[in-house]
């Protein structure tokens, strides 16, 4: 089948269209592997209580017959800093032209007729990849270039990898497990943590150390027991102490801020806004 060429394939992160018009870039870190892969770094906030799960997601745009894009974007988040990373790479046709066509087509993301989505979890080797990705530290530019395109590379097997056997990186069908008395309680036991540690906030992953469970197993369970993300959760739980601590006991702004662990005064204002509607010194008495 013969497809038109398209001439809108975006050449910069569509952040706003795929995680909506709410995210609000902070920063951007460019990083071009070679003339076939490039990347991108970018820092994002959102507004309270309506952050997305963490997730990739892999896109395939067809720009003529056997000519595509693809790009991926992997949305990490920083609990502690309440802010979130994509790391965004771009495939271009050029990396393609590498391998046989008909090999390409028997996997299951290459439809070339149409655009195509897939979505993933983050795995382990994932997150590391996109680690070693930015902070690459070869003795020379050549051997920066490589090992970024075997990162690059690498990135990309463990996306086709985790699309065609999703249930290898999380095996969880649905939340019968919280029928188990003991992993039912380990999701209580994390919500007890979460309040105990508000001043603060344990990463996903040292929580999840800390009851001794599965990360994505909590995280799906939390969202079931909860209807709330554990970012979600948490974040509510400080604007409700934030709310307390303002308003009954008088505290300023500053104290307010220190007390819940936010790194500046401006941040807990912008949260405390976005959750609430109003400023934080509004409740002062």
């Amino acid at each position: 089948m013969k497809v038109a060429v398209q001439h809108n394939v975006r050449h910069t992160a569509p952040i706003e269209r795929i995680l909506g018009q709410q995210v609000e870039v902070l920063g951007r870190t460019p990083v071009q592997v070679n003339n076939y892969v490039k990347a991108e770094y970018i820092e994002i906030s959102y507004p309270e209580n309506a952050w997305p799960e963490e997730h990739a997601r892999l896109s395939l745009f067809p720009i003529a017959d056997g000519r595509f894009y693809v790009h991926i974007m992997y949305l990490q988040i920083d609990d502690k800093e309440e802010t979130g990373q994509v790391c965004w790479l771009e495939y271009k046709p050029e990396f393609f032209d590498q391998y046989p066509l008909e090999s390409i087509a028997a996997d299951i993301p290459f439809k070339f007729d149409k655009v195509v989505e897939q979505q993933f979890n983050i795995c382990t080797q994932s997150s590391q990849l996109l680690s070693d990705l930015l902070t690459t530290n070869e003795p020379t530019a050549f051997a920066r270039i490589l090992k970024q395109t075997e990162v690059a590379i690498y990135l990309f097997r463990r996306a086709m990898e985790c699309i065609t056997m999703p249930f290898t990186v999380c095996p969880v069908p649905a939340c019968s497990f919280l029928a188990n008395e003991s992993e039912h309680s380990k999701v209580i036991q994390a919500q007890n943590v979460i309040r105990e540690n508000l001043d603060s906030p344990l990463t996903i992953k040292e929580l999840s150390r800390k009851v001794a469970m599965n990360e994505c197993y909590l995280k799906k369970g939390f969202k079931a027991l909860t209807g709330k993300t554990i970012h979600q959760y948490t974040q509510e739980l400080r604007i409700s102490k934030a709310k307390q601590l303002l308003n009954e006991q008088g505290l300023s702004v500053s104290d307010v801020a220190n007390t819940l662990g936010y790194s500046s005064i401006s941040h807990f204002s912008t949260a405390f806004k976005k959750a609430t509607g109003t400023k934080p010194c509004e409740l002062l008495k």
